[in-house]
């Protein structure tokens, strides 16, 4: 059945949008009998509260993408519990970029009912927290976790953020047709589960495409000074340099590219989508080319309505985690409506059943493997701003 809740909001777009189904609550472990509630996707109402979680890297090396994520988290819910009907009572606790932090925050989010957990930021988290949650039996929905293996880790794991081997493959081929690229240098960090994701689907990729890697080379994610690295690229004269990084230090590395005469094009990995790189890098950014699940300049309704809500609230402009942490809630809202329950099982069982679902990231569906479907983009970043490369 076609769901079709439509948020009003002061300005009159079109704010959230929410797929339902006809479904019945089940029986729940770990969750509040009177979260189960009476009619399905825009008739469902639930007397209490339902209470989410999230543990968002609000400061440490993966600070500069939690903020945001905390912020359009935050944005969502206030723009669904306007709706009625549903209402989500929110909490966001910091894991502080440290997978023992990220480990006690959902041990205590599985221990005090809540319904499901989102996060955390990183994918090397991840591979840790989400076990916890798997055991306790309690879902979690990773909004920026791309690192292969992620959903393997169990059946209550689930994402909404494409895994690198999705949309990395669209990059380097798009890189290929658009820069004629023969031969590249390969640079990662290799002490991160989600650079090296990063890295082995580029190898990949340029294997495919027939590019050949002249060196590979390899740094830690805490470092901030790429000359002596970036000399041996140089040396190597290659048609592009390809990176997986975290933003931390893809800044300094874009910089420094240019500052000692690396001119060729650098594509970037996941960890380059954001504003904050362009931000920092300043000018020698421009030309750099990241895959991305999202851009500004989708035309879509709910996108626009998103992007018009974030910079009002927080005069601040949100980039991917931000809006993949925003389409997270509207996912979570469709399983619970869907069902009519904020049980944990239920939404367990409804989240597998998302699909087609009209989000800011465009349509969006969970596969058999719990993983997100849905378009890929390839940009490049022209005048300050993130542009589709055509």
């Amino acid at each position: 059945m076609r769901r079709n809740l439509m948020s009003a909001a002061a300005t009159a777009s079109v704010l959230l949008l929410v797929l339902a189904a006809c479904g019945s609550s089940g029986e729940s472990s770990g969750g509040d009998s009177s979260l189960a509630g009476s009619g399905s996707g825009a008739d469902c109402k639930i007397s209490n509260d339902v209470p989410v979680a999230a543990a968002f890297s609000l400061t440490g090396a993966a600070g500069q993408y939690g903020a945001g994520q905390k912020n359009a988290l935050e944005l969502a819910v206030e723009k669904l519990n306007a709706v009625g009907g549903v209402t989500y009572k929110l909490t966001v606790e910091d894991d502080q970029t440290d997978p023992k932090q990220g480990i006690q925050l959902f041990e205590k989010f599985v221990n005090d009912g809540t319904s499901i957990i989102v996060g955390p930021t990183l994918s090397n988290t991840a591979m840790q927290t989400d076990p916890v949650a798997q055991d306790g039996k309690t879902p979690v929905l990773g909004v920026s976790n791309t690192a292969s293996g992620i959903t393997a880790i169990g059946d209550y794991v689930f994402r909404d953020s494409l895994t690198e081997d999705a949309v990395i493959p669209q990059t380097i081929k798009t890189a290929k047709d658009s820069l004629n690229l023969k031969n590249v240098v390969v640079m990662y960090s290799n002490d991160d589960a989600f650079t090296e994701s990063g890295y082995k689907a580029m190898a990949s990729a340029l294997k495919k495409e027939g590019v050949t890697i002249s060196e590979t080379l390899t740094f830690s994610k805490s470092d901030t000074d790429f000359r002596a690295i970036l000399d041996k690229v140089k040396k190597e004269k290659p048609d592009a340099l390809v990176v997986s990084a975290l933003v931390d230090a893809a800044v300094p590395l874009v910089t420094q590219a240019r500052e000692i005469g690396v001119d060729v094009p650098i594509v970037g990995g996941n960890g380059f989508n954001s504003p904050a790189m362009i931000k920092g890098a300043g000018e020698a950014a421009e030309g750099v080319i990241v895959g991305a699940a999202w851009n500004s300049a989708a035309e879509n309704e709910q996108n626009q309505a998103f992007l018009k809500d974030y910079k009002a609230k927080f005069n601040a402009d949100p980039d991917q985690f931000a809006a993949q942490a925003y389409a997270g809630m509207q996912v979570i809202d469709d399983a619970v409506r869907r069902g009519c329950s904020g049980e944990r099982e239920d939404i367990k069982t409804n989240l597998s059943k998302v699909k087609d679902l009209p989000t800011v990231l465009g349509d969006f569906s969970i596969d058999e493997n719990r993983d997100a479907v849905q378009i890929a983009l390839v940009q490049v970043v022209k005048d300050g701003k993130f542009a589709i490369l055509q």
